[in-house]
């Protein structure tokens, strides 16, 4: 096993509103190791995109790190003032936005923009940095690196400056770079050319990458491990193989039947009933059991904690207590159903 590089644990993260505190992150807890692509996925609103922003220190004004650690290089980020954030901001920890053209600034060249972190955070001349810009721009597979060194944002198509934006977030030779859903403004042909960049890159640097996203089919491309959150928690966690093929939580079968396929029609789309709940007020309980069929009496009295399948795997289910019944998860009913010639 790679060495670890980030190490969270029973991360919590909370925001002052009108109506009070929101609990977006409850007590998150996982690892990630050189070289490692985790994923971590859910609906909208699950907390996966802030629990990722609070590794950078990039909680809102009206947010906080109200528990929990974030250690990285002997130092928990939750705990370090923000003024010496800016020494592992951008140049160990970087972040690929979801929106380029919100990234970027539109009145500065894209060159100026590369080099700005590379003077910042290694001290290079701005000859020596412009250089090192040329050469990102060409690793990231724009033509013409010198010509567009001189560009700016407006110049580029959607693909291309989500491209720069890559370039940006690699400027220092981060150990950790954060995918925020880098994809979802791009339509389809150019999201398969930015997740294979962002493969091709990780091999040739050795950087570990935090991919968010809303999108199995998205990590079933870029994923070693998968994290699965829901209401501000994670419910399951294991490889990309345990989660597509061997999955235990009612959650992740559902966002699994959510995946439409070229056998889809639109009277068979499966969606999960119901809405995530109110996390200003967290459920008692499993906060998936309003929304599950296969919910029991205890889901909604005690909150199930992470139960072992394997080395490699944990659900937080009921289900997997040794005294609940015996479920088939519909991913499997499904496949035999297939295999079998069975139309559902």
């Amino acid at each position: 096993m790679s060495q670890k590089v980030l190490e969270v644990k029973d991360l919590e993260v909370s925001f002052v509103t009108h109506g009070g505190e929101v609990q977006a992150v409850r007590g998150v807890t996982y690892d990630l190791h050189e070289g490692e692509t985790l994923a971590i996925v859910g609906e909208s609103g699950s907390g996966k995109s802030v629990a990722s922003k609070a590794v950078m220190g990039l909680t809102a004004n009206n947010g906080w790190i109200k528990g929990g650690s974030i250690m990285f290089e002997g130092i928990d980020i939750a705990r370090t003032a923000n003024k010496n954030m800016y020494k592992i901001r951008g140049s160990e920890i970087s972040m690929i936005f979801q929106d380029p053209m919100t990234a970027l600034n539109p009145v500065m060249t894209i060159g100026k923009q590369i080099m700005e972190g590379i003077i910042k955070h290694q001290g290079l001349s701005k000859h020596e940095a412009k250089i090192k810009a040329i050469e990102l721009i060409d690793l990231v597979g724009i033509d013409q690196p010198e010509k567009r060194f001189r560009q700016y944002p407006h110049q580029f198509s959607g693909g291309m400056r989500q491209r720069m934006v890559i370039a940006i977030a690699l400027a220092c030779n981060p150990k950790i770079l954060i995918a925020d859903e880098p994809t979802t403004a791009l339509d389809v042909t150019i999201q398969a050319q930015i997740l294979e960049l962002i493969n091709d890159l990780q091999a040739k640097t050795g950087v570990a990458v935090i991919f968010i996203t809303h999108d199995l089919g998205v990590v079933a491309n870029v994923a070693d491990r998968v994290a699965v959150m829901y209401a501000g928690k994670i419910v399951e966690v294991g490889t990309v193989d345990e989660i597509f093929y061997e999955p235990r939580h009612p959650y992740t079968w559902g966002l699994l039947a959510s995946m439409p396929s070229l056998d889809t029609d639109d009277e068979h789309l499966y969606s999960i009933p119901g809405t995530p709940p109110d996390l200003m007020h967290p459920p008692t309980g499993d906060a998936f059991a309003i929304r599950s069929a296969y919910a029991m009496k205890i889901d909604k009295m005690y909150e199930p904690p992470m139960i072992k399948i394997s080395d490699t795997h944990y659900a937080a289910t009921w289900l997997l207590n040794d005294m609940s019944p015996k479920v088939t998860p519909p991913s499997v009913v499904a496949k035999l159903w297939k295999e079998a010639g069975i139309d559902e």
